[in-house]
């Protein structure tokens, strides 16, 4: 992109991730013209009416519902849309079912817009992520997932609650799977630079191991739980979406947990998984190579032989 900066995007699904996405986005104040498009135009035309209701708390954003022919000169393109997963449905069916999704859609982008980011939200997002580079021909820098972005935020923030930190000088990842077999990176977890188990230490406060578990049982069972409670989850995630956003808009160079192509990092080939990468006004600048221990080199293995196994069932 030869633009000095980014100012359209389009959104696509205006279901609850979508929607409140849009939302985000519209006072961020990152963009200027920003679409909505859903195949129920009510509620994406709905949608938009409520928030050009507020228009005049913002800073100004030419926002309105649209058609995929609406793609074209968005500088990323957002996909949000899909089924979601029903009582009795297999991860499997559910990878099936939105893949054939995926193919009309990216179809339809394409149409009007090859030189855009593609920024993969729907779940599972690191199948639907590599399903949307193989289906593109993207180069695989302009093909994102937002990954393990709200996983972090998660383990960032619990982390923080335990030891009385604001979260935002709380330093983690969780690497992998946004999902069952994601990882998290203990071995590097710092506060201000200084290593989770010394600083613990110097407070007379203890992450021991069962804490360590709990923490990361809530990370990875967050969604479930708030789904249980109020049906979906969205409010986090398109925070997470607006922080990848933001990267690439002001060409931060900066490290964040997005889904993108392995290309041997780790011994791993041709699937999409989070790992810190170098984000900015290209996508994805680089893949960093960070210093894991044996144990979670181990389940980071794991992890990505459980997303080849699912893109297997796929016909692409």
């Amino acid at each position: 992109m030869n633009k000095e900066r980014i100012i359209k995007v389009a959104v696509v699904g205006a279901g609850y991730v979508g929607s409140t996405t849009a939302y985000t986005l519209m006072v961020s104040g990152l963009i200027s013209e920003l679409v909505l498009i859903d195949i129920n135009k009510d509620k994406a035309e709905g949608e938009v009416m409520d928030m050009n209701h507020g228009m005049p708390f913002v800073r100004p954003v030419d926002l309105y519902m649209g058609d995929y022919k609406d793609c074209a000169g968005a500088d990323i393109v957002i996909l949000t849309a899909g089924a979601n997963q029903k009582p009795g449905e297999t991860r499997i069916d559910l990878v099936k079912k939105n893949t054939e999704i995926f193919k009309g859609i990216i179809s339809q982008v394409l149409k009007y817009n090859s030189d855009c980011i593609l920024l993969v939200v729907t779940n599972p997002v690191d199948i639907l992520a590599y399903v949307t580079y193989k289906i593109s021909g993207f180069p695989k820098n302009r093909v994102i997932g937002s990954g393990t972005v709200l996983d972090t935020s998660r383990f960032r923030y619990l982390i923080g609650q335990k030891v009385d930190i604001d979260p935002r000088n709380v330093h983690a990842y969780i690497i992998g799977e946004h999902g069952d077999t994601e990882v998290p990176t203990w071995s590097l977890a710092n506060i201000a630079g200084i290593q989770m188990d010394e600083y613990c230490k110097g407070l007379d406060l203890c992450l021991g191991e069962a804490t360590r578990k709990e923490i990361f049982e809530n990370v990875k069972n967050a969604a479930y739980q708030i789904i249980n409670k109020k049906g979906a989850t969205y409010y986090a995630v398109a925070l997470a979406v607006r922080r990848i956003v933001e990267a690439i808009v002001r060409n931060e160079n900066s490290i964040l947990t997005v889904s993108s192509l392995m290309e041997g990092q780790y011994g791993i080939n041709d699937i999409c998984l989070s790992l810190p990468s170098l984000v900015n006004r290209k996508g994805i600048e680089k893949v960093l190579d960070i210093p894991l221990n044996s144990e979670e080199m181990m389940l980071l293995s794991k992890s990505a032989a459980a997303l080849k196994e699912a893109a297997g069932t796929l016909e692409l």
